[in-house]
Order: structure tokens, then sequence, then C-alpha cells
């Protein structure tokens, strides 16, 4: 063998062996997280709210209303329809594979626990906490005689005119458990032994934690001890004075139960002549729907658990056994109390300094530069002045909004009606369909019809989630389209509560884009491509995957490329398919997902390069924000739309570019890199599909990104 030959073979003997890249099936289930379960993932992340000791005790009594309010919310919506789907043998599976019966099984397993872990928080920790600083919750039984004779003479005189108990006998069928109603199943036994079944609906027009120092105040009894405001739950007051309800009876047990019922009304819209109407009927119709789940305290007797179970239609595996007391949701009422002390110290939103002056020219300011609005930091007030601003302005001649969730005192809506009046076109698309606030937006559709505002309620089958207001004004160079675009609603209330973002402009191109999608929504245009925003469910899909794509590839072409993607959801697939292969190819990629995420991070050769983060804290993370580096010419969207199927299929999304340079860094160097910088209320997602809390480390300061937004905005 010749020397140079012999060498080489030397030298590759020698050289290190470099490893295959390993080979992915991006479609196996085992690299997805499942929906239902992710979301018991967040909803753990609120109750951890609940526990962290450095939240005011009031706010954490919040937390733990939140907790369940999203748990009965679930269960109506979601757990109802994997049950309807093991009804109907559906077949089909997510992403993850997992079954709907297996899903149903694995949330009970998982969920039962936090229940139990929930009041146990309110038991040992939030109420002897809350009793230190006078906030007494009392159980009946710890009164005194005289206490409870005056709670008597309230109950006589307050309570027991309103209660109805309804008897279950042959001649009086069981009765309709209307959902999330708190009940009392009450067993009576007359004089022969013979025992009888009764439901005590327990009234929603009392408070249900009722302040025991104004009945005291109004029906006698001695102070009470220790000083303080002093409660007692409505339900007790009620079970200590069955005698009263059922005279001549013995009672025998009683114990409080709850119904979750199944609130996804299917409407056929195609064969709705008035989608108002039908929309109306359907939310009558909520309470009748089937029950998918049945809670009892832990005093429920085996033969009141079987008739409950059997009357309702439910098998053993729908009903959860908790200790007292039932539907927490309740509490934010006690979370309501006028005691500053133990609540999140108030805030005052600031205005931008372009728009700090209240009654300037906001369409000439618009006109010098694009604004960007940071809620709840920057004061909602601006995008109320700039409707009000619109409905009074002579040279304004048409305003197009659409409306998600306005809220019940809009002055949003006011200002549409006082446009009308003031002879502008005025056209409103009325999401009916938002879930929840179905009732609230009826009656502001109706409001506006009367008013004279041209109302429609979207396209059939897509929801219209989209945050667009147009205003179209007359001026000296012609006429004028200001747009304002937003991730949230227009909503004075939530726009404190949320974290949402707002720009005003009025670039053309923008303008343009927002007419013809008005014109898609209220006329018959078919319109399939925009000048700038991107619009679901026509091509906002095709337009994202090309821009993923084309951070990929600028990755395997050796530049730098860079992901971050703030969001409340991640579950579509494809999507997800995508951050896999931009994952492999070098892109480094930050996902700030609020709340369900089915992609797992932190897989070696599959997505060791993206880093998943939650932030739960005072404000609920709502904003959506996309970020591409772009091989150094960045795009930055904002929109509506998270990264889910019902998103980018289902309905009328919008993304919006941000080309304002100066926008563009306040959104980078501020906005994105405060949120992913945050060590105290952000939590890691591992590989396993638990989260981690993130910590300070290198010495780094401790940061929480929403008190930084407050005291640095």
């Amino acid at each position: 063998m010749p020397k140079s030959a012999a060498k080489e073979k030397q030298a590759e003997a020698k050289a290190p062996t470099r490893k295959p890249k390993p080979t992915f099936n991006l479609n196996d289930p085992s690299l997805y997280f499942n929906r239902e379960l992710s979301w018991l993932e967040f909803n753990r992340r609120v109750l951890e709210e609940a526990q962290d000791p450095s939240h005011p005790l009031l706010e954490r009594v919040k937390f733990l209303a939140i907790f369940s309010n999203n748990l009965d919310e679930h269960y109506m919506i979601r757990i109802s329809g994997l049950k309807r789907q093991v009804a109907a043998g559906v077949l089909d599976t997510p992403p993850d594979g997992m079954t709907a019966s297996e899903q149903i099984a694995a949330f009970r397993e998982r969920v039962i626990p936090m229940m139990h872990e929930q009041r146990r928080v309110l038991h040992e920790e939030l109420l002897p906490q809350l009793a230190k600083h006078g906030i007494h919750v009392n159980r009946y039984a710890d009164l005194t005689d005289a206490q409870q004779e005056a709670l008597q003479r309230y109950f006589e005189n307050e309570v027991f005119p309103v209660l109805t108990p309804l008897a279950v006998d042959p001649g009086r069928p069981f009765p309709h458990i209307s959902n999330l109603s708190l009940n009392l199943a009450v067993v009576v036994r007359d004089s022969r032994g013979t025992r009888y079944f009764a439901r005590v609906k327990v009234p929603k027009v009392f408070p249900r934690v009722l302040p025991i120092n104004e009945v005291l105040a109004s029906y006698g009894g001695e102070a009470i001890v220790p000083p303080g405001d002093h409660f007692v739950w409505l339900e007790e007051v009620i079970a200590a004075n069955l005698d009263v309800l059922f005279p001549n009876l013995e009672v025998v047990e009683y114990s409080s139960f709850r119904v979750t019922r199944n609130t996804d009304v299917e409407i056929e819209e195609d064969e709705a002549s008035d989608l108002l109407e039908t929309i109306e009927e359907g939310v009558r119709q909520r309470r009748f729907g089937d029950a998918v789940r049945l809670s009892v305290d832990q005093s429920t007797s085996d033969r009141v658990r079987r008739l409950l179970t059997e009357h309702l239609q439910l098998d053993e595996n729908d009903v959860y056994t908790v200790p007292f007391p039932l539907g927490l949701s309740d509490l934010f009422g006690l979370a309501a109390l006028e005691r500053p002390e133990l609540r999140d110290p108030p805030f005052m939103p600031k205005r931008p300094a372009v728009l700090s002056t209240p009654g300037s020219d906001i369409f000439r300011t618009i006109r010098q530069q694009d604004i960007l609005l940071h809620h709840p930091y920057d004061s909602f007030l601006p995008v109320v002045e700039f409707f009000e601003a619109a409905a009074t302005d002579p040279n304004v001649l048409a305003i197009k909004t659409t409306l998600y969730r306005v809220g019940a005192n809009s002055p949003v809506v006011v200002a549409l009606m006082k446009a009308r009046e003031n002879d502008k076109q005025v056209a409103a698309l009325v999401e009916l369909k938002a879930r929840f606030d179905e009732e609230n937006n009826i009656g502001w559709a109706r409001a506006l019809e009367k008013a004279g505002v041209h109302v429609v309620y979207g396209l059939v089958g897509l929801k219209t989630h989209c945050k667009v207001t147009l205003v179209v004004r007359r001026e000296p160079g012609g006429i004028m389209r200001y747009v304002h675009l937003g991730t949230g609603n227009y909503n004075a209330t939530t726009a404190r509560i949320y974290t949402d973002m707002g720009m005003f402009t009025c670039r053309k191109k923008l303008g343009s884009d927002a007419s013809e999608l008005f014109n898609r929504l209220t006329g018959y245009g078919q319109q399939m491509t925009y000048r700038r925003l991107l619009v679901a469910p026509e091509h906002m899909r095709e337009q994202l995957t090309s821009m993923i794509r084309r951070e990929t590839q600028h990755a395997r072409n050796g530049a730098e490329a860079r992901l971050i993607f703030k969001m409340n959801a991640l579950v579509d697939a494809p999507m997800i398919r995508l951050l896999y292969e931009a994952s492999m190819a070098g892109v480094q990629i930050d996902l700030l997902v609020r709340g369900i995420c089915c992609l797992r991070p932190g897989m070696p050769g599959l997505s060791e390069n993206i880093r998943v983060t939650s932030v739960v804290g005072r404000f609920l993370e709502h904003s959506r924000i996309y970020y591409f580096l772009n091989n150094g010419e960045p795009e930055i969207y904002l929109g509506s739309a998270d990264l889910m199927p019902r998103n980018l299929n289902r309905r009328v999304e919008t993304l919006f570019p941000v080309a304002d340079l100066d926008i563009q860094r306040r959104l980078l160097d501020e906005i994105i890199a405060i949120s992913m910088g945050d060590n105290v209320k952000a939590r890691q997602l591992l590989p396993d599909g638990t989260y981690e809390r993130v910590r300070p480390r290198d010495g780094r300061e401790p940061l929480n990104s929403q008190d930084w937004f407050l005291t640095h905005n």
C-alpha cells in the first residue's frame, strides 16, 4: 500500500466519527402533549398562585375562585365534548393518540387531587390567615345560640319565602337540576318510618357567603366575637332550618350537591332564519344540557349518591366527592371585599406621551405616527376617545368595527350609537357566538339596531374573533382611513386585567386591507389575499407556514435564525411540526405560551432549541406576538390568533405587521425581552409535561415582568 494511502487510512481511523442525526416521525403521538391535560396543567398554575404567599390574601382567594370557574367551564365545554364523542363512537384521536375515554379518565385522575388541594389551601392557609385580619368565615355550628337564633329569624323572614322544596315520589318526578346550581339533598322520615327524598335549591339571590354582621344588626343577637367581618355559608343556614321547610317530618340526613351540564349548544346556522333568535334560544337551552359532572360533599350517603347518579343518568366516574364547600367560584364575592390592605395595590394606567393631552386631535396624532398601546399598563381611554372622536367629528363619514366581548357597560357601544345620531354610517359585526357572552352581545346587538347601526352577525360557520376598527374621514387631501387593530376585545373592563396590545395607524395598505376585510364580513366579498394583513381562515396558515419555513432555511444556510412567539395556546399539529423542523435545523425558538401547549420541548435532536415558558400572575396574559428574525430584517406581527386549529381554520382572525421601527424596538427590546426574562412568575415546560418555576440565576435580580411594566411603562 502506498505510504500516502496508509496515512490517509490512519487519519480516518483517528478522526472522530460523526453521529448521524436522529430521525423522527413527526406524527409520532409521543411527541405531543394532550390538549386537555395541558390545559389542566395551566389550571394547576392558577392554583399555585393561590398558594403563593407573595400575593395579598384576598388575591389568593380570587385565584381559588378562578381555579373553580375555569374547571366549571372546561367541564361544560371540553369534557362534555369528549363525552359526546364517546357516546357517538368517534374513533378519531388527537395528535397525542389518546381516545376520548382515555382523556376523560386521565383528566379525572389528575383533577381530583387538585380539588382536594384547593380546599386544603382554603381551610388550612387562607381562612386562618383571613381570621387574623378580622375576616371570619364561620361554620354555623360554631356560632353561639343567640347568633343562631338571629340567623333563624333572618331565615324565616327572608330566605324561607324564596325556597321551593321539591319532593320526589310517584306523583312528583325528579326535578330538573339547573347548571351549576347549588342544592341540598334532603332525606326526611314520617311518623310511620317511611323515608322520602327532596331537593332544596340554594337561591342565588342571596350572598353565598352571608355577612353575619348585617343579619345581627337587623335581627338582634349578641355581638359576635372576635370583632371584625363575619360570614357564614348560606347552605348551612338553610340546612339548620330544614325543619321549617318540612314540618312534622324528621330530617334524617342532608348534604349538598352541584351539577355541571353540557353548555356547548350546537347551532345549525344554515337552517337559522334569524341567527339572533336562534342564539338566544340556544342560551336558554344551556341549563337543560346533559349532565356531565356531579359534585357531592363528603357527608353524602351512598343511597343519596346512587339516587342522584341514576336520575342524572351519570355513572360513578362522573361523580366527584370533595370536602365542604362545593362551588368555590362563589369565593369571588369574598375576594371583592373592600379591604385595600389585603388586595393588590391600585394602579393608574398611563397615557402614551403622544396622547397625553385629553381632547387633542387624535386623528392628527395618528397621521404623524403609528401608536402602540400596551394594556393594562397603557390606558384604554385613548381607544374610547378614538370612538368618541369619530362619533362627533363632522368630517368622519363612516365607522366599522368588530365586537366580540364588549362588557356590560360599554363606552364603545355608546359612542357607536352616538355616531348614528350624528348621521355617520356605522356598521358593527357583533359576534353572537362569543361563548358565555351571548346574552350580553344579544342585548347590545338589539340596542345598536334600534339606534340605526348596520349590525351583522358574522359569516356562517365561522366566529369573527378579529379586533379591527376602521374610521373613514374626509380630509383636504381626500379620503383618509384610520385603523385600530388589537389583540384584545373592545372591553374597558377587561382592558384593566388582561395584557393586550393595540395599534393606531393610517398606513394606506392597512387601511385598504381593513376596508376589504369589512366588505368580506358584511357583504359577499371573496377577498383571498391582502396587502399587509394575515387573515384566517383564507391564508393566515399559509403565510405563517411560509415564514417559519423561511426561518428554517436561513438556519440551514448557516445564518442566525430566531423565532419568538407569544400566545395563549399552541395546539395545531401542523404548526408544531413546522417548529420541530425549525428546531432541528438550528433555529432558536422561544415560545411564551400562557395556557395549553401540545409541543414537547427540550427533546434531544428534536426540540432542544425550543424553550417554552408560561407566565401566570396578577394579569391574564392575552396578547399575541409573532417575531421572525428573517436574516436581519425582522418582521413582527400582532393580532388575535393563537396557533390552534379553531383560530386558523374556523375563525376570522387577523395578524397585523408592525412596520414602525421604534415600535419594533419597543416590542423586541422591552416587551418581549422583559417577558422572557421573568424569573418570578414564569414557569418553564419540561420534556415530561410538567412545569417548574424559573428562578433567578447567575446573580440576577428577581424580575416579575408584570410588576416591571407597572413601574416602568
